[in-house]
């Protein structure tokens, strides 16, 4: 099972009989999650533009499941007394898969959140199972691999594009803070050990955006541990960093110049 996404260094993790229910009642499920997870790419231009927020390629992913028929959905869950209602909580899941015998498939993902998000997926997931509403849970997320190689991904971008400046990088849609611009300017002209512009960059931009207490794989195995959400069935899966691609150049960036200009439109 996954066996392609295994082969490009996906992580993939089963908890609570996920695999056995997957694979007997859902194998359609299967194929649609490994259709969409197999072409998504992310261009590191986008990474280095969106700052360490969600990615385009994410989006892109959201889309090609809300295409799959995986779209966003929400749970009301009343509970009423004598047919009248006196509670109700609601769960919005951002893709839910639907399938004819009315059974459902839950995904959540975590790209670049704080790391509670995960507390709140695997709690959500746990409620809506308990109460019949999903038969499994999934989450993606960023990988081991992905989450360790971050700097070396960065550190590529930088060699390649020969990024010596602040100008430099204006260049490839990312303006960094005055926090920021003076942590890197500290750490350039410091006296003692004093870094160059680019590792100083790439520590700064990576500590900042993709920092230990986001979203990434050791954390939400860190919750399983725990036992929050048991005993859901779950599937995870990691993004290996080999989904980071280096050869768009400064077309990957028409497709965030593009949102940004659509998210300052809605905003006037």
């Amino acid at each position: 099972m996954f066996e392609a996404l295994v082969e490009r260094g996906f992580q993939i993790e089963f908890q609570s009989h996920a695999q056995a229910i997957l694979s007997v009642d859902f194998p359609e499920a299967i194929q649609e999650l490994e259709l969409a997870l197999l072409a998504t790419t992310i261009p590191i231009e986008e990474i280095i533009a969106g700052g360490g927020g969600e990615a385009k390629g994410t989006q892109r992913l959201r889309n090609a499941l809300n295409n799959l028929s995986w779209p966003k959905t929400e749970f009301i869950v009343e509970r009423r007394i004598n047919g009248v209602p006196r509670e109700s909580q609601s769960h919005e899941v951002d893709h839910v898969r639907t399938f004819p015998s009315g059974e459902r498939v839950a995904l959540e993902i975590e790209w670049n959140n704080k790391d509670p998000f995960y507390d709140r997926d695997l709690e959500n997931f746990k409620r809506l199972h308990a109460d019949g509403a999903i038969s499994v849970g999934v989450i993606v997320t960023r990988g081991k691999k992905l989450h360790d190689n971050m700097r070396s991904l960065v550190r590529r971008f930088l060699d390649e594009r020969q990024i010596q400046t602040f100008n430099d990088m204006k260049q490839w849609g990312y303006e960094p803070t005055s926090r920021q611009r003076r942590a890197i300017e500290t750490k350039v002209g410091r006296a003692i050990n004093p870094l160059s512009f680019r590792d100083a960059f790439t520590g700064q931009f990576v500590s900042d955006k993709f920092g230990e207490a986001t979203t990434h794989w050791r954390k939400l195995d860190d919750r399983l541990r725990r036992g929050v959400g048991n005993p859901c069935p779950l599937l995870l899966i990691g993004l290996p960093d080999t989904i980071v691609t280096f050869h768009e150049g400064k077309e990957a960036l028409a497709e965030v110049e593009a949102a940004e200009t659509a998210d300052s439109e809605l905003d006037l």
